[in-house]
C-alpha cells in the first residue's frame, strides 16, 4: 500500500475518533442525569403502545402483519423520530 494512502487512512481514522469525543447528550431530571437515548427509547416503547391501542380501536391490528416485527419497528420509528426532534 502507498505511504500517502495510509497516512490519508490514518488521519481519517483520527478526524472519525475525535469527531464523537464531544459531551455525552444527556438530560437532566431531578439532579440526575440520564443519557438521552433511554429518554428516547421510553417515549418509542409508550409512543408504540399508544398506536396498538389505536390500532385495536379500529380493528386493523390484524392487517399490519406479524405483531412480533411490526411493533418493534414501530417503538424504533418513534424513538428514533424522537432523537431527531429533540437531540438533532
Amino acid at each position: 500500500m502507498n505511504v500517502k494512502k495510509k497516512s490519508l487512512i490514518c488521519i481519517t481514522a483520527v478526524c472519525l475518533f475525535c469527531a464523537g469525543c464531544a459531551q455525552a447528550p444527556s438530560i437532566g431530571v431531578m439532579g440526575s442525569f440520564f443519557p438521552a437515548w433511554l429518554f428516547c427509547l421510553t417515549i418509542g416503547v409508550i409512543l408504540a403502545f399508544v398506536a396498538r391501542s389505536v390500532l385495536m380501536h379500529y380493528r386493523l391490528e390484524s392487517e399490519v402483519g406479524p405483531p412480533a416485527l411490526f411493533y418493534p419497528s414501530v417503538a424504533l420509528f418513534f424513538s428514533a423520530l424522537t432523537w431527531l426532534i429533540f437531540f438533532r
